[in-house]
Order: structure tokens, then C-alpha cells, then sequence
């Protein structure tokens, strides 16, 4: 029973959507029908700039630490990789938005801090480091996450599953961004709205 009231409440805690509600609160749209359509911090920038996407980024980071810290505090340490899974799932998949979230890329990075810093860090890093070079952000999204599943997968045998499993959503909602990679029309970042 605890496994399934911690995958209920880190799902809501991941439906709590900053892109949403920074879009509302500060030109009263919906960012989901503007730029990309996606509930994300690049999307924000696109459409909002860069210091309303800096702060989606750090909301939806904290959202995932605590959905993580929030369970455990309420079940002990074995439910932190069933609440970091269900944030992840309710920031892209959220009932109170009909379904239509983000890619679950800062949700994701937060997880990986708290579940185990040193992958986690390594692995933003990394995906930092492609950003920097490719100035794409989905690329650098997906090999950040993709590389924090291979760490567990390697060096943490008993939570492989849930580096897979993170790796999967991340590159299941970027599945359009690789369609466009592969035909070589992946927008580069630029910083500036509407890029």
C-alpha cells in the first residue's frame, strides 16, 4: 500500500507546472499553444525569456527533490525510485492539464541528485558539455539522462531498472526532437525568444 499512496502523491507533485502557470501569470496564455507546445523550461524560453526559463528549470528540478524527499520522510528510503519514477510521469503526463506536459528533463535532474549525487552530477555534466558543443538542447537532454542510465546500469546493478526506465520516458517524449536530429533540423539555442 505505501508503494502505491507514494506513486499518488509524487505523480501530483508532478503535475504542479510552472511553464503553465508562469505563462499565465505573466502574458495570461497558455504556453502550450505557443513556440514548441511543450510545458518546459526551453519552450519558456522561446516564448517568455530567459529569466522565466531559468525558473521553470530550478521549479521543476525542486519538484522532483521533493517528491523524492516528501515520500521518504513519509515511508522510509524504499520508496524514493517509485516517487522518482511517478514525478517524472505526472510532469509529462498530468491529469490537471489533460495529459499534455513537459519532457520531464529538469524533473529528471533533480532525481538523479537526490537518488545518487555523483551519477547524477556526472551525467549533467555531460549533457551540459553536448549542449555547449551542439547547442541543441534536446540532444544534450538525452545524453545527459541516457548517460545517468547507463552509470546505474554499469555501477548500480540494483537500480538499473530505474535508470532505464528514466532514460526511456526521456527519450520517448523527445521522440519528435530525434525525428528532426536524424533529418538534421533540430533548432539550435540561441537564448533569444522565438529561437
Amino acid at each position: 500500500m505505501e508503494y502505491i499512496i507514494t506513486a499518488v502523491i509524487a505523480y501530483f507533485i508532478g503535475n504542479l507546472s510552472p511553464s503553465y502557470l508562469f505563462g499565465k501569470l505573466a502574458k495570461n496564455i497558455d504556453i502550450r499553444e505557443h513556440g514548441s507546445g511543450n510545458a518546459g523550461s526551453t519552450n519558456v524560453l522561446r516564448v517568455l525569456g530567459k529569466k522565466m526559463a531559468a525558473l521553470t528549470f530550478l521549479v521543476d528540478a525542486f519538484k522532483g527533490i521533493a517528491g523524492i524527499l516528501i515520500t521518504w520522510a513519509i515511508f522510509g528510503e524504499q520508496v524514493i525510485l517509485i516517487a522518482g519514477i511517478f514525478v517524472v510521469i505526472g510532469h509529462n503526463w498530468p491529469i490537471i492539464l489533460k495529459f499534455k506536459g513537459g519532457k520531464g528533463v529538469a524533473t529528471t535532474i533533480g532525481i538523479t541528485l537526490i537518488v545518487h549525487p555523483l551519477y547524477g552530477f556526472l551525467a549533467l555534466i555531460i549533457g551540459l558539455a553536448t549542449l555547449y558543443i551542439s547547442k541543441i538542447v534536446s540532444l544534450g537532454s538525452m545524453v545527459g539522462i541516457t548517460t545517468f542510465g547507463l552509470f546505474m546500469i554499469l555501477f548500480s546493478r540494483e537500480q538499473a531498472l530505474f535508470g532505464v526506465i528514466l532514460a526511456a520516458m526521456a527519450l520517448y517524449r523527445h521522440k519528435e526532437n530525434i525525428a528532426r536530429l536524424l533529418r538534421g533540423e533540430e533548432k539550435k539555442i540561441t537564448g533569444k525568444k522565438g529561437v
